[in-house]
Formats: structure tokens, sequence, C-alpha cells
């Protein structure tokens, strides 16, 4: 294989061997007993949020991205999955404290269990990969910007859609049936 995939392989491997597995399976509970949930980042992060929020759709659950157009109010009851990779991105920290003072359950996916976001969030995900800040905890990266971090977030969340889809029982063909016919 070409060096530079290796190198990415091997970033990549090195941050899930370090995640705590224990929080996913919590948060893949909580996001089954949620009544709606909804996501959210900002930039490459918010494109992770996104395609989180898409396949739980294909899963039956009642997803939403916040700040689309289509997106409803938040309610008590309600689950908020916030990604920042710094857990300073301020829509985002905002976004936890409007939830939690709505009653509504947090959880962060973040790089820095200091952060503001993860201290308003009721659940986090550490996600020890490098972001574009490259703070000095941070392991080193050849990838630039928040490469590494927006690859294992989506890799974890991937992993929280195959845990809800077998708790769930779902098989292929059920959740095919939701994904689009329009194109």
């Amino acid at each position: 294989m070409e060096r530079n995939m290796n190198a990415i392989l091997e970033e990549l491997s090195g941050v899930l061997e370090q995640v705590d597995y224990e929080s996913i399976h919590e948060v893949t509970d909580q996001l089954l007993k949620a009544k709606r949930i909804f996501v959210s980042g900002e930039g490459r992060s918010g494109l992770m949020a996104k395609a989180f929020a898409m396949r739980l759709m294909h899963l039956g659950a009642n997803s939403f991205v916040v700040g689309e157009t289509t997106t409803p109010s938040l309610e008590t009851g309600d689950t908020v999955v916030l990604i920042s990779g710094s857990g300073k991105t301020k829509s985002v920290v905002w976004t936890a404290e409007v939830a939690r003072g709505l009653g509504c359950e947090v959880i962060a996916l973040t790089t820095n269990l200091e952060s503001p976001l993860a201290l308003e969030s009721g659940s986090v995900v550490h996600v020890p990969a490098a972001t574009k800040y490259r703070r000095e905890n941070e392991k080193a990266s050849v990838q630039p910007l928040g490469s590494l971090f927006d690859q294992s977030i989506h890799m974890i969340l991937d992993y929280v859609c195959l845990e809800y889809a077998q708790k769930q029982k779902l098989e292929h063909e059920a959740v095919f049936q939701k994904h689009s016919n329009l194109e």
C-alpha cells in the first residue's frame, strides 16, 4: 500500500485503539431511548454530523440537523449530539447550553475533556485525535487540519449506527427501504 495511505490508516487506528468504547455503548443506549435526535457541528465536523443524522434516519430514528430549514424546535426529552474537535466552537457550545436549559440530553464528541462543550454535556466521547489547532497534548498527524479528527468521528459514529441497528435487529432490507428513491 502507498506510504501516505499507510500513514493515514496507522493514525486512525491509533486513535480508535484509545477510544473508551464503554462511552460509545452508553451513547448508543441513549440514542435508542431518545424521542428525537438532533446533531450539530461546524465546518467539517458539521458534515460528519449531517452524515450521522442521515444514517440514523435510515435506521428509523427521528433525526434532525440543527440549523436546517426543516428542523423543529428542541423539546424536553430530545437528545442533542454535538461535535467539536476543540470543544470551543461557539455555536456548538451555545447549542449545548440551550439544549441543557430545555431539559435535553447532550452528548459531545471532542478531543478536549476540559472544554466548554465537554463541561456542558451530560455524556462525552473523548476522541484523542489531532485537530487543526495542534495543541500540545495532541498526537502528531501527517494530515492537514482536523482530518484525523474528522475520520475518527466518522468511524465512531458508524460504529454507533451499527450497534443501534444490531440492538434493534434491523436487517439491510429494512434499512434500505428508508433510503432515498429520488436518485
